[in-house]
């Protein structure tokens, strides 16, 4: 239930993110969902694509700076307080939520929200006992 993150370091500079969304496009590559986080000099470009082996290949032949992290897609409620739950849930059993961003689409009724956390393999086994639904990484990189 893993799904493979892409994370590029980019320079707060104009063009930057063009050139990595631009690069993706040229070769096929889908984004499915993205989140960045920047300062004043540099930023960091979070992707799901689907595609990420090819995606890291790419953007390294380019010179981006790429790296890849294992993150989790978790179907949320797609109702007022929906999430709500589910960060109260991870907040009872103690697992740390490092980042989160949502998701360009719904997998059925639900929303989608991507979530990093500290230690994976608990959160994955916390919520599945707890009947939370995750999608794959094959249900995400084709969505």
């Amino acid at each position: 239930m893993k799904v493979k993150q892409i994370s590029v370091f980019i320079e707060n500079k104009s063009g930057r993110l063009a050139g990595v969304t631009r690069t993706l496009g040229d070769h096929g590559i889908n984004i499915r969902a993205l989140s960045i986080a920047d300062t004043t000099d540099f930023g960091i470009l979070r992707l799901i694509v689907s595609e990420p082996e090819k995606a890291m290949t790419i953007l390294k032949a380019e010179d981006f700076t790429v790296s890849e992290t294992n993150v989790i897609a978790v179907q949320i409620p797609d109702n007022p307080g929906g999430l709500a739950g589910i960060l109260q849930m991870l907040e009872n059993a103690q697992i740390n939520i490092e980042y989160m961003y949502a998701f360009v689409g719904k997998s059925g009724a639900n929303a989608v929200v991507v979530f990093r956390v500290e230690d994976i393999e608990r959160a994955i086994v916390f919520l599945q006992q707890n009947g939370i639904a995750l999608l794959s990484d094959v249900e995400i990189y084709s969505f």
